[in-house]
């Protein structure tokens, strides 16, 4: 008698197990966090006002009302950026059927929707781009958020707050850095509550912990905690939110040479749709279907004062 076993049988059925696993990073924590609002044209702009500088004000009895006096609002303005990308399918690849997803030109079409959404967060807070008006074959490019920071709200790693010239060499993320840049945000009158900063810094506000900290354990407390999630200092309170996408992760994969840290009220951030995203089949030259997934936004810093800066991390 013959026993036949597994390694004899021809044509058994293949096990291919029907999911796809795909762990590039989609989450987008700044656009997540700030709010919205809509643009009627591609250049859009908004005013800045200012309360005067607090003065002595003691008036004798029956004195006449003084002369009135204001301080003029500060017009801004930033431009709309065009974000898109294209899914092309052949017939026979849409006809046919796969392990994992259904029809190919919907999973395709997923995967660009979610790189979109990568490549705003990148330019809101990545690339450290200046607003570019475009021209005939020439991409508008919207300011992002080292470029809507006032001055004297920036601090250059090495050289302080409001620097000029030629930075010097790039300088680990400091504790004194920190205060200085929220002190001076404080000052200003801003009300900044988070600090957002790339994985390794969230490792260097972590490890503020162990400096002249008093850490209390309760008895049988198992879990080594080395995470801070929330850092108070005179100044206020700031949660501390990591983003993959910020300038000195290389998220496009080229390398950045410097860093960034991000510190602002979410309030004081908009992102600005002037054509929301929308999907648009193109013009049939083959046996394949080309469909464009294409979307025009901005970023709008209320008040260029109420978020700050630090820059040239190492």
């Amino acid at each position: 008698m013959t026993t036949v076993s597994s390694y004899d049988v021809v044509g058994t059925k293949e096990d291919i197990s029907d999911v796809i696993s795909n762990i590039a990073p989609t989450a987008t924590p700044f656009q997540s966090m700030i709010g919205g609002d809509k643009s009627t044209q591609k250049l859009f702009e908004w005013q800045e006002d200012s309360l005067m500088n607090v003065g002595q004000n003691a008036q004798v009895e029956g004195a006449s009302a003084p002369a009135a006096q204001f301080n003029p609002t500060v017009m801004r303005s930033n431009t709309t950026q065009i974000f898109t990308k294209t899914a092309s399918v052949t017939g026979s690849m849409q006809a046919t059927k796969t392990y994992g997803r259904g029809q190919e030109l919907a999973y395709q079409l997923g995967l660009r929707s979610k790189e979109l959404k990568r490549d705003r967060e990148w330019a809101f807070i990545g690339t450290g781009q200046g607003k570019a008006a475009g021209a005939d074959g020439t991409a508008r490019e919207m300011a992002g958020y080292q470029a809507m920071i006032d001055p004297s709200m920036v601090y250059t790693a090495g050289s302080g707050l409001n620097a000029t010239g030629t930075a010097p060499a790039a300088t680990a993320l400091t504790e004194q850095m920190l205060l200085t840049t929220q002190q001076a945000s404080y000052n200003a009158g801003a009300d900044a509550n988070t600090i957002m900063v790339r994985p390794s810094d969230a490792n260097t506000i972590a490890g503020f912990s162990a400096s002249n900290r008093t850490v209390f354990v309760q008895n049988q407390d198992t879990t080594l905690n080395h995470n801070i999630s929330i850092y108070k200092s005179p100044y206020g309170t700031l949660k501390v939110v990591m983003n993959r996408f910020i300038r000195g992760t290389g998220a496009s994969g080229t390398p950045d040479t410097t860093a960034d840290a991000l510190l602002f009220d979410p309030a004081m951030w908009k992102l600005v749709t002037f054509r929301d995203w929308f999907r648009q089949t193109l013009a049939v030259t083959g046996d394949s279907t080309n469909v464009q997934i294409l979307g025009e936004f901005s970023l709008k810093h209320m008040n260029f004062k109420g978020s700050a800066l630090i820059t040239n991390l190492a």
